[in-house]
């Protein structure tokens, strides 16, 4: 069969332009300056997968200078003309893309790197930024009104930056979705101690300085860093059950509210690893500074931070993180009731554990103290807006969750769903959704009444 001339003409016609359409399509792109979080769509980063940050950092306390270089491997997700980390305030001084010096740009907390060549789809690369400065914290209403991030102390520096000031202190992807392992070195004056997350590779002084090298082997989100320093007494060892042990105490808070947190570290993991599943973990252990500043402590990856609060039930809710948090990570921030309302009710198991109180009764004692018209009452549970998105329903209102689905499909089925979602999401990230899915599976019920009643709708459900 043969064609006419303006046949042939629209079919070479029609073959350019899919041509032309193939070829823009292939083309590389920027990519995305955001991970797509709506309660902070300028934190992370797209085209890229980040596996894993080398972070070196040396810090001045008397001046509060820190001066760093970080190399992030990752891979691109997309055919790469420049790509994004996130930086917040500090000053860069060179950039390299796989060695090669690479051009950059900065807009706010945002840092547009340009390689000299574009990057293809699926191809590892690695991303060198000198930079320093002094760090500022980040304040306003998300922690309780609390500074956080890179806080300076009499002695040193205390680091605790979620959910979005681990960008305050090193370039990188800064959003739970975007996990890495690390490789954290620390040079600080001689004397003091540098305690980051993971084990401890070497220690050694040189001239005025401490060189201290954490490796954190397993998958981080970055708010979990930290490089907190400091006067500590340490001590190691193993838990009953053999788990590795860091605790890293301020001198001037031994003896601070007559809690043994070497104690209740190694009891509260063994504890979990057997209600929650294996310790996800190399280590586990506390970093206590004295920080009153920091109204609040933190589930950093391996080794909670403890600032102004410290206390048994503190310590079982942070080591409960290390679970419901840690190891697994929320895909969104909205989901947050997934790691805080978790490690409250984690609190509520210890009390029974302990024989001082049910769940039940914690429960109850939260129900009933607060009334119809609460502002508590308020709050959707699943969404409840980046500035109160560690309000107290988000804790109590999530472990009352737990409560009653536990109280509907009975203690057999619960407490085989928790080492299951532990298990299933080990190392990576899940939403509500997720959860609601394992439970209905698990326990063979549908829930979605009861779930819809205590985590999407305001109000104080009837019991």
């Amino acid at each position: 069969m043969s064609l006419s001339r303006s046949a042939r003409l629209g079919a070479a016609a029609t073959a350019a332009a899919s041509f032309l359409v193939v070829a823009a399509s292939s083309a590389p792109t920027p990519g995305a300056p955001g991970i797509g979080d709506p309660y902070f769509p300028q934190l992370g980063n797209g085209g890229y997968d980040a596996r894993h940050y080398d972070l070196d950092v040396a810090y001045a306390p008397d001046t509060g200078r820190l001066d760093g270089r970080t190399t992030l491997t990752a891979r691109a997700t997309q055919k790469l003309s420049s790509f994004d980390l996130d930086l917040q305030r500090l000053e860069v001084t060179g950039v390299q893309v796989d060695g090669r010096r690479a051009e950059f740009s900065r807009d706010g907390d945002e840092m547009t790197v340009t390689p000299r060549r574009a990057l293809s789809e699926g191809r590892v690369f690695t991303v060198s930024v000198t930079y320093g400065g002094v760090p500022e914290p980040l304040g306003g209403p998300i922690i309780f009104g609390s500074a956080y991030g890179w806080m300076k102390t009499g002695d040193g520096v205390f680091v605790a930056c979620e959910p979005n000031a681990a960008s305050t202190w090193f370039p990188s992807s800064d959003h739970p979705a975007d996990k890495a392992t690390y490789d954290i070195r620390i040079k600080a004056p001689r004397g003091l101690t540098a305690v980051s997350n993971g084990r401890l590779v070497s220690t050694y002084d040189k001239g005025g300085s401490t060189y201290t090298h954490w490796r954190e082997s397993k998958p981080m989100a970055t708010y979990l860093a930290t490089a907190t320093i400091g006067k500590f007494d340490v001590r190691t060892g193993r838990t009953p059950g053999g788990i590795p042990v860091y605790v890293a105490v301020d001198p001037v808070l031994k003896n601070s509210g007559g809690v043994d947190v070497y104690g209740v570290t190694a009891a509260a993991t063994d504890y979990w690893s057997q209600v929650f599943g294996p310790y996800p973990f190399e280590e586990t252990g506390a970093i206590v500074d004295d920080m009153p500043q920091a109204g609040f402590s933190l589930e950093v990856q391996s080794k909670p931070v403890y600032s102004a609060v410290r206390n048994e039930t503190t310590i079982v809710h942070e080591l409960a993180h290390q679970w419901f948090g840690d190891s697994v990570s929320v895909a969104r921030w909205k989901d947050t009731w997934l790691n805080e309302g978790f490690a409250t009710y984690a609190q509520w198991l210890w009390a029974e554990h302990q024989g001082t109180r049910s769940a039940h009764d914690s429960f109850l004692a939260g129900y009933n103290a607060r009334p119809a018209d609460s502002a508590f009452w308020q709050t959707e549970v699943a969404d409840p807006q980046r500035d109160t998105m560690f309000s107290s329903a988000v804790y109590q209102r999530g472990a009352m969750t737990l409560q009653v689905l536990r109280e509907r499909i009975g203690d057999k089925a619960f407490f085989e769903l928790l080492p299951a979602w532990t298990r299933l999401h080990r190392y990576g990230n899940a939403d509500t959704d997720d959860f609601v899915r394992l439970a209905e599976r698990v326990s063979g019920r549908r829930l979605d009444d009861l779930f819809g009643t205590w985590l999407f709708t305001t109000g104080k459900p009837a019991l």
